[in-house]
């Protein structure tokens, strides 16, 4: 792949996407960058019961960097990342089976909720750190076409159990405001402009 030369300041480094989202690996090699996937098994994901909204991904995505360093070569830049759903003053992760996905989706239908993702980028001289929000409003849908949707794709591995690039997302998302690569799990854009301030 020819390099990225707009991030020639990342050249001296090894970058590590340490996750295993095939959204976000997908999203990531958009940006024409090199980089590996590494994933630890069994990071600790849980959070303070007093975080709200994007404390929690952010405080989550720390987390997930802080599992990395020990691990971590000088010539490393690890990019950790977490996304929540935030709907009616909870955020919603993913769902631990198929009725607890239907009352997700249910709930969100016919209203505004919020994708929250944290992401850090570490090295070992430096750690960066920010939130991006995407507001996401749901039509009103059919308990029928939650089911479909849910025995269909099975989105288990999903925040708040949805896919904005799936069936539910072209016929139940009306309006976006902020960016779309957010609510599929990582903030591109605001990424790529971090990325070329990290020395």
């Amino acid at each position: 792949m020819q390099r990225n030369s707009m991030l020639d300041n990342l050249k001296k480094y090894k970058i590590i996407l340490a996750s295993a989202s095939p959204r976000r690996r997908e999203l990531l090699a958009g940006l024409d960058v090199d980089f590996e996937v590494r994933a630890l098994p069994d990071v600790d994901e849980s959070f303070p019961a007093d975080l709200q909204a994007g404390d929690i991904p952010l405080y989550i995505s720390k987390k997930k960097a802080d599992a990395y360093r020990p691990f971590m070569a000088d010539d490393e830049l690890v990019i950790t990342a977490d996304t929540i759903v935030w709907l009616d003053g909870k955020a919603l992760g993913k769902p631990a089976d198929e009725n607890e996905a239907f009352a997700m989706v249910r709930n969100m239908s016919g209203k505004t909720h919020s994708v929250f993702t944290g992401v850090t980028i570490t090295t070992k001289g430096v750690q960066h750190c920010f939130v991006a929000q995407s507001d996401v409003t749901f039509a009103n849908l059919d308990d029928c076409e939650i089911e479909y949707y849910i025995a269909k794709y099975k989105p288990m591995d999903k925040a708040g159990a949805y896919g904005a690039q799936e069936w539910i997302g072209y016929i139940g998302m009306s309006n976006i405001v902020g960016s779309y690569f957010n609510v599929m799990g990582l903030p591109v854009q605001r990424l790529y402009s971090e990325l070329k301030l990290i020395p």
